[in-house]
């Protein structure tokens, strides 16, 4: 892994998923020797269960048939 000019590295989605982190999640780094150690500043429930679920609607993009209704059409007969 490398470290940007700005200190910036990239979190594998692995331990992303693991952690719950997702876009706009705060983590904080600690050392403990000379490790050093993410984890989230304040975790949230629903951040884990937002990741998963994003994910799931990512494997599923474009996999739903509507029955040649539009996607409007689609979410107009869910309000309805």
């Amino acid at each position: 892994m490398r470290v940007t000019e700005k200190g910036q590295v990239t979190i594998p989605k692995n331990v992303r998923r693991k952690l719950g982190i997702v876009p706009g999640s705060e983590v904080e780094f600690s050392l403990q020797d000379d490790v050093a150690i993410l984890r989230p500043a304040s975790p949230q429930d629903g951040d884990r269960e937002v990741a998963d679920f994003m994910d799931h609607i990512r494997r599923h993009k474009g996999s739903m048939d509507l029955g040649g209704m539009t996607g409007d059409e689609f979410f107009k007969l869910l309000r309805d």
